[in-house]
């Protein structure tokens, strides 16, 4: 067992910075660099990639990654655990042993963790009594059915120590939870069994701080002057100990900071309940946690208490719900809001006597109110305001439509109007998400090892 073990995220979201990972392979001493590639969006886009190609159903981005760092994650022996795999973990993998071979790279041990994606399965998961009703609302699942794009469980984060046991260096799971990237390791470094219930919520936590990247360090930190150097921020790294206690902190000479403050805060992100944060693995009480700054960007963490876990896991799914479409158009000059007000007008009216209508319509004036309602300067004092139209239905040609009125206000509706962009707005399929509870009974985790 070692003193500790350190543990680095260098990827909050598909599309963080593709430097990050890099530099916390480079900037200094790291034992595991994990990413978090998903979001539930994120697994619709990936599935609708796999059906039209078999191959596909991951995310690419990681592949390149692999292919720019293999040769320092096996000189540094460096452990990389990420939620890659999306809905295809084998094509992914795959590819990496592609990239692997082209650099002449062979030795390298890759697992994979499978069982989370039941889209194929919800028939007969259903015939055995799963009823996937509505986690928020209790609607009945049946009528959604056979709209599914994707449907995942929010499996443990147990798998992915069992492939690190059989000597993987990259492990690359499909759905899971965030924190889960962290914790296996940690379970797997420090021999955590089932039933530590203060040790699993201790890593729990350590997950969900790393797991949104650099929001630790000083990235969308309310008090965003007192940040020194954003432009080359580091990414946050736990110093992880076998008793559950660990540092946060981040690479020496990086920007941005780790105070109590940038902690706290990504702590209280996306937490729900503060006495009941509930996991796959352990459920926390939030309010237990401890936290002293012991440094300049270092943080103790200590004194977290976990529960039995829940008999249950969290199934995310995403389903087809009709149609959307968005047009902006900048509004300029005196009484720009009262000139975008008519805009619309004009817009629904047409649309109106031309005998097409919506589920919804919403007129939003960015500048003015469109994020925090009414508590800017009074409309007088404004001279500009974007526009943006939106409407929703069932019937995509409505949404056609309604394209094809917004350019036309340049020229036949009041003065100062500019700033249209991007052609006519077009149908865009709406997804929506469903979130479920699944039995675990009803779940099996499956975990291959293999050699290039």
């Amino acid at each position: 067992m070692r003193k500790s073990v350190l543990i680095g995220n260098g990827q909050g979201f598909w599309g963080d910075s593709i430097d990050a990972p890099v530099r916390l392979m480079n900037d200094g001493p790291i034992d595991y660099v994990t990413l978090d590639y998903l979001a539930e969006v994120t697994m619709s886009i990936m599935q609708r990639q796999k059906n039209k190609n078999p191959e596909r159903g991951y995310a690419t981005d990681f592949v390149q990654l692999m292919k720019d760092t293999l040769p320092t994650i096996i000189d540094k022996n460096i452990k990389v655990v990420a939620n890659a795999g999306g809905v295809n973990p084998k094509a992914c993998r795959e590819a990496i042993f592609a990239a692997a071979r082209e650099l002449g790279l062979s030795g390298l041990k890759i697992g994979i963790v499978e069982g989370d994606d039941i889209l194929e399965d919800l028939p007969q998961l259903m015939q055995a009594g799963a009823e996937f009703k509505h986690l928020d609302t209790g609607q009945g699942f049946a009528s959604f059915q056979e709209k599914v794009l994707s449907a995942n469980v929010y499996v443990g984060a147990f798998p992915i120590a069992e492939a690190l046991a059989e000597g993987a260096q990259v492990i690359v799971t499909g759905r899971g939870t965030d924190p889960g990237l962290v914790l296996g390791p940690l379970i797997h470094e420090f021999g955590w069994q089932a039933d530590d219930l203060d040790l699993l919520a201790a890593g729990t936590v350590a997950g969900h701080i790393l797991e949104c990247g650099a929001q630790t360090t000083g990235g969308n930190f309310t008090r965003w002057w007192e940040v020194p150097d954003y432009a080359s921020i580091g990414y946050p790294i736990v110093e992880a100990n076998p008793d559950g206690t660990f540092v946060v902190t981040k690479h020496p000479g990086t920007g941005g900071m780790v105070t109590r403050e940038t902690v706290s805060e990504q702590i209280v992100y996306e937490m729900g309940d503060p006495e009941n944060y509930i996991s796959p693995d352990v459920r926390v009480d939030f309010t237990t946690i401890q936290l002293e700054e012991i440094g300049k960007d270092r943080v103790l963490v200590s004194g977290i208490k976990g529960m039995p876990a829940t008999d249950s896991y969290k199934v995310s799914m995403s389903y087809r719900k009709g149609f959307k479409a968005s047009g902006t158009l900048t509004v300029s000059g005196p009484q720009a809001y009262e000139k975008a007000q008519k805009c619309g007008e004009i817009v629904w009216q047409r649309l109106q006597e031309a005998g097409c209508s919506f589920e919804e319509t919403n007129s939003e004036y960015l500048g003015l109110n469109s994020c925090h309602g009414d508590i800017n300067p009074t409309p007088d004092q404004i001279n500009e305001i974007v526009l943006r139209l939106s409407a929703k239905d069932a019937n995509a040609d409505n949404l056609v439509r309604f394209g094809k009125e917004i350019a036309p206000l340049i020229t036949n509706g009041p003065p100062g109007i500019t700033g249209f962009a991007g052609g006519r707005p077009k149908p865009q399929e709406i997804v929506a998400f469903w979130p479920a509870l699944i039995d675990k009974t009803l779940v099996q985790s499956r975990v291959t090892v293999e050699e290039v």
